[in-house]
């Protein structure tokens, strides 16, 4: 990390973000956004209740640790083994972790499908599930490579179905029902 890194990484510890508003630290830069449409909390609620509490911790908010990285991340929601972390703290580092959820909104298209992608694949996070109420679609990307035919990281599997159709997600054990998932109005 540079003197430049370490400042904003200072800085965005110890911003205060006003309500409504949350921020993440993606590659160096901080961003902020409004807070989401309902179509979005529900079917991040949806998401989460279908994952089995027994097995997994199933936060949303959580920041992420990104190792070597300037990036601080907030998925909408993240997903790691119950016994694989313990003890208080802001960040989570992506080696614990098996899924992250992004549900798309009009402002973080390039975000979600790019740039959070390369991140999480370079970050080894197993599985990126990209939820789109813009156009009614899941991706789920496994199989996370540092280094791709385009030379940046990325996943070497993309499964793309359309809300509606069962997502299996293998790593978890678990097929999610996408019948409740809405389009933004």
């Amino acid at each position: 990390m540079t003197a430049i890194d370490d400042r904003v990484t200072g800085i965005f510890e110890n911003l205060e973000v006003p309500e409504g508003f949350k921020a993440e630290l993606i590659r160096g830069e901080i961003v902020m956004m409004a807070g989401p449409d309902m179509v979005h909390n529900i079917i991040v609620e949806a998401i989460r209740d279908q994952i089995p509490r027994a097995g997994w911790h199933r936060l949303t908010t959580q920041d992420i640790d990104l190792p070597g990285l300037t990036s601080e991340p907030q998925p909408d929601l993240v997903v790691f083994e119950r016994d694989a972390i313990e003890g208080p703290g802001r960040l989570i580092p992506s080696p614990f972790l098996t899924l992250v959820v992004e549900v798309v909104s009009k402002t973080s298209v390039l975000r979600d499908y790019q740039t959070k992608r390369e991140l999480y694949a370079e970050g080894t996070i197993p599985a990126y599930l990209i939820v789109d109420p813009l156009k009614g679609v899941c991706v789920l990307l496994t199989e996370p490579t540092r280094s791709s035919a385009s030379g940046l990281p990325d996943y070497v599997s993309a499964r793309t179905t359309k809300f509606g159709e069962p997502i299996p997600v293998d790593l978890l054990g678990v097929t999610l029902d996408t019948s409740e998932f809405q389009t933004y109005a």
